[in-house]
């Protein structure tokens, strides 16, 4: 697994920043970039589960490791969904289970810096090089023109 880190520099509070970046309604059009009709179902709290999830019912379960409100949110991904329902972690799932994924969020005047680091099994390297910038392109639009 490698940890792949994506920067990007925002004209907006960090508080905006944090609001688009999980604001159920903003969420889902940024994570649209990784795939159409992402959604994510949480009570938000540090500890708690979090299932980021697709239209089709498909998806992740993760929990957030560690949030600090405007500044940092981690999550820690354990294994899969099919149907909504939790899957038992198979030997696939085993090479990614525990990898993470990383927000920190940094003031500087009138921007927010913006700092994403993501643990990746090989096989998706290249499509998250190509796809998280996108993804935080429409954060950065969103946090500066909402």
């Amino acid at each position: 697994m490698e940890t792949l880190e994506f920067k990007i520099r925002i004209k907006a509070p960090a508080e905006k920043v944090w609001s688009v970046l999980w604001n159920d309604e903003s969420y889902r059009k940024w994570a649209a970039v990784f795939y159409e009709g992402s959604y994510a179902v949480s009570d938000w709290t540090e500890g708690g589960k979090i299932h980021f999830l697709g239209p089709n019912g498909g998806g992740m379960n993760s929990i957030i490791e560690k949030k600090i409100p405007n500044e940092y949110m981690a999550f820690k991904h354990l294994g899969e969904i099919k149907d909504f329902k939790e899957l038992p972690v198979d030997q696939e799932t085993e090479k990614w289970s525990g990898a993470m994924e990383i927000y920190r969020l940094t003031p500087d005047d009138e921007f927010t810096d913006l700092v994403v680091q993501v643990d990746v099994v090989e096989k998706f390297i290249v499509y998250f090089k190509d796809t998280f910038p996108k993804a935080l392109e429409i954060v950065k639009e969103l946090s500066e023109n909402k």
